[in-house]
């Protein structure tokens, strides 16, 4: 076996994966909603990326001490409606931080920033964690975590 290469139940072969590349929202307005994840999760503008057949586009953030890249989807038939995670689809984009502090850190930040969230929730099944849970202006549930 490869080193590219993973055994799982008994003889199936599952290649590999390295973690997610990159998260990709549609949003209904790319201006604002750049505006917000660069106040609020402190991504930069990385470059503007057409979508195949000329039918809009995407402004991909970065954050610029991580591996984090997020693209901004701005699709020409997209009628603005606010997200749902009641549909088929996304239903929430959590990140993870190195430690509890950093979530007491993200609360005080968030409040700072004027953007409502959960407060942080501390649970112990089915295993330690906590969370702090707000949204994007679309309505874009994202979650903060540590374990």
């Amino acid at each position: 076996m490869t080193s590219s290469m993973t055994q799982t139940q008994g003889r199936t072969i599952v290649p590999r994966l390295g973690g997610i590349h990159h998260i990709g929202l549609t949003v209904s307005d790319v201006e604002a909603s750049e505006a917000w994840y660069t106040r609020v999760l402190g991504l930069t503008r990385a470059f503007v990326e057409p979508h195949h057949q000329g039918r809009g586009y995407a402004v991909v953030l970065h954050r610029p001490d991580s591996l984090l890249f997020m693209g901004l989807d701005k699709h020409d038939a997209n009628q603005s409606e606010r997200f749902d995670e009641c549909r088929t689809g996304l239903d929430h984009v959590s990140f993870h931080v190195a430690d509890r502090a950093e979530l007491d850190a993200w609360a005080d930040h968030l409040d700072r920033e004027g953007v409502p969230h959960s407060g942080i929730t501390e649970c112990t099944e089915p295993f330690p964690y906590a969370l702090l849970v707000f949204r994007d202006p679309d309505n874009i549930q994202l979650e903060l975590i540590w374990q």
